[in-house]
């Protein structure tokens, strides 16, 4: 099993700091996310200047962009790490893409699976030299001049890895992805009852099984009391989102779930944080040192992830 740096609070600025400190540590890779700045910009300064890591985004929000600019990104990012970049997307939630990005929603899983397979038909191009001809429902991919064609990258396409929660998302990318994500809002019961299930229902669509499939495991995890404090406001926060209530109600958590809503409609964050009970809590964090949460997470997902990037809540 692979192990990952995920970082979710960088600054682009010393984000080359913390994957030379991912390396010395033993990382085998160092995967970003987009939140508060563009996982790209800081991967693209980090490609050059340090070696062996594995680079990837975890997630870019693959709705806030279109697949011909993600091509290029990616396309770039594989040559400057030499073949060893991973695109990571996720879909993000309907109000961060149509009131903060501006962008359209609707009918998410098919649109991904038509992003993924527009940026498949984009990189085959640029390999062969063939005509661009890719026509679907959300995006229409027919022009592609000599002017604007990178050509046949040496390392060929990046690999595709699709972050989900829902069963829809979860079915798309094991049918069309390299690699699936699972989201932070997991738990040891939800991905071994319907993660997993629902990859090898779209691994069957495309005629496989879930052998050859990447997955990059679950969890946050804490080595502090203020640690434990703020997985809470983590917790409570992706608990009070209506995609999410299914991993709560999986486990008979459901009230819990209308509860965190009601108190994040009135932004009573700290009244949250405090309605994440131990039960809860356990079921989504691994708590204690480095070492101990590495063999837990080890004891829960061991026989079915094949890399961990668990974001540590970091406590100031």
């Amino acid at each position: 099993m692979k192990v990952d740096r995920l970082e979710d609070e960088y600054d682009p600025r010393t984000v080359l700091n913390a994957a030379r400190s991912a390396r010395e540590q033993g990382c085998d890779g160092f995967w970003l996310a987009e939140t508060r700045h563009d996982p790209f910009v800081a991967l693209g300064h980090v490609a050059g200047q340090v070696d062996r890591l594995e680079l990837g985004t975890s997630i870019a929000v693959a709705f806030a962009r279109n697949p011909m600019s993600t091509a290029v990104q990616a396309n770039d990012l594989q040559l400057l790490t030499g073949g060893r970049f991973h695109l990571g997307l996720g879909s993000q939630v309907e109000p961060h893409v149509t009131k903060r990005f501006g962008m359209p929603w609707s009918r998410p899983a098919a649109r991904m699976r038509e992003f993924v397979l527009a940026l498949r038909a984009i990189w085959h191009t640029w390999a062969t030299g063939e005509r661009l001809r890719f026509r679907g429902e959300f995006y229409t991919h027919t022009l592609m001049t000599p002017y604007f064609d990178p050509g046949p990258n040496p390392h060929g396409p990046p690999k595709v890895w699709l972050a989900g929660v829902g069963e829809l998302m979860t079915e798309v990318a094991g049918e069309v992805a390299d690699g699936f994500l699972c989201h932070a809002f997991t738990t040891e019961r939800y991905l071994r009852e319907v993660t997993l299930p629902a990859l090898a229902r779209g691994r069957a669509k495309a005629g496989k099984t879930l052998e050859g499939l990447e997955i990059s495991g679950p969890s946050l995890v804490a080595c502090d009391e203020r640690g434990v404090a703020e997985a809470r406001r983590r917790i409570a926060f992706y608990g009070s989102t209506p995609a999410y209530r299914k991993v709560l109600d999986l486990h008979g958590w459901g009230e819990l779930h209308e509860e965190l809503h009601r108190l994040s409609r009135r932004q009573r964050w700290d009244d949250m944080a405090a309605a994440v009970t131990d039960e809860v809590l356990t079921a989504f964090t691994v708590v204690g040192t480095p070492v101990a949460a590495r063999a837990e997470l080890t004891r829960r997902y061991g026989d079915v992830i094949t890399r961990i990037a668990a974001p540590v809540v970091r406590t100031g």
